[in-house]
């Protein structure tokens, strides 16, 4: 009865043993007294207990390695670099993935080393900045051609980071603000300029409209003066050029006086200060309309003689 108890509880164990679980994406290397037998892929497998043997397992999801670079540029800048890189076991090349390499990051990385160290001491520093995707271009070819033979796939590869020298890095940072001050004060100026010219323009707009508000105002006196006169005249037949002169600046002396006298701001003295003075305005008035004539007379009489001497 022991013994059959015993020889169930070892065939349990046996076909405990011979049953593997393999997860989705992931491969089981199965060697068989040392030797590789096969590649059990995912779900449910058997193997000889105690013969068989688990070696090892290859994941076939996408991995991401990230590595560190410090090399020189070309105008002799120390610069930090770091590259990721992510890859991919091939599914038709388990075997070389698993056996051909003993430790495949390590490997990846050096040919990583390797490659930035070609390329970037070609460039200057700011050359590696604006072609830091042509430079990752380079190591993911380069990778892929050397990596094929061992079972991986580059999927893609990235330069994550540039950190210059320290020193470089201020030198670069105080250029930059330099640059930023400058702009900054080109666009004030250039602001300033449009505030001064648009200025300009509303002043010389706002003295035009003045002027002809003023130009037309004087064109309605002198339209009202030329009516007041003729109706006067016309009321008082009698009345003469100069009377009528007269009392018309007389008018406008007192309109004056009073308009002064409504607005409480003004501070102003009216020379001369009396009605008299009308008799000199009006007498200066005749007498430069008198010198006019003169001269008119004149000059034609001048311009005859000449016509005449001509002849």
């Amino acid at each position: 009865m022991l013994v059959y108890i015993l020889g169930g509880l070892l065939l349990v164990v046996l076909l405990f043993k011979s049953i593997i679980l393999v997860e989705e994406r992931t491969y089981f290397v199965i060697q068989r007294l040392g030797k590789f037998q096969k590649m059990a892929g995912p779900g449910l497998g058997f193997i000889i207990p105690f013969i068989d043997s688990k070696a090892g397992v290859i994941n076939m999801r996408v991995q991401q390695l990230d590595v560190e670079v410090e090399t020189k540029t070309r105008d002799d800048v120390f610069v930090h670099l770091t590259v990721s890189v992510q890859f991919q076991v091939m599914n038709e090349k388990l075997w070389d993935a698993y056996y051909s390499l003993d430790n495949a990051r390590h490997q990846i990385s050096s040919y990583i080393f390797d490659d930035v160290r070609a390329e970037v001491p070609k460039m200057e520093l700011d050359d590696v900045f604006a072609k830091k995707d042509d430079i990752a271009v380079a190591v993911r070819q380069n990778l892929a051609e050397s990596m094929d033979k061992y079972g991986y796939n580059i999927v893609k590869a990235l330069i994550t980071d540039i950190d210059p020298d320290a020193r470089v890095k201020d030198s670069m940072n105080k250029i930059n603000a330099a640059k930023r001050d400058k702009e900054a004060t080109l666009e004030e100026a250039e602001a300033a300029k449009i505030r001064v010219v648009k200025a300009a323009e509303a002043d010389a707009e706002s003295k035009r409209l003045s002027g002809e508000g003023i130009a037309q105002q004087r064109l309605e006196i002198v339209r009202g003066f030329k009516e007041s006169v003729e109706d006067f005249q016309k009321s008082l037949k009698s009345i003469t050029h100069e009377e009528v002169m007269q009392f018309v600046l007389l008018t406008q002396y007192f309109d004056t006086l009073n308009n002064i006298g409504a607005n409480g701001k003004n501070s102003s003295i009216l020379i001369p200060h009396s009605p008299s003075a009308m008799a000199d305005f009006q007498q200066q008035i005749v007498n430069g309309t008198l010198v006019g004539a003169k001269l008119k007379d004149a000059s034609e009489d001048k311009s005859n003689t000449a016509s005449t001497e001509t002849f």
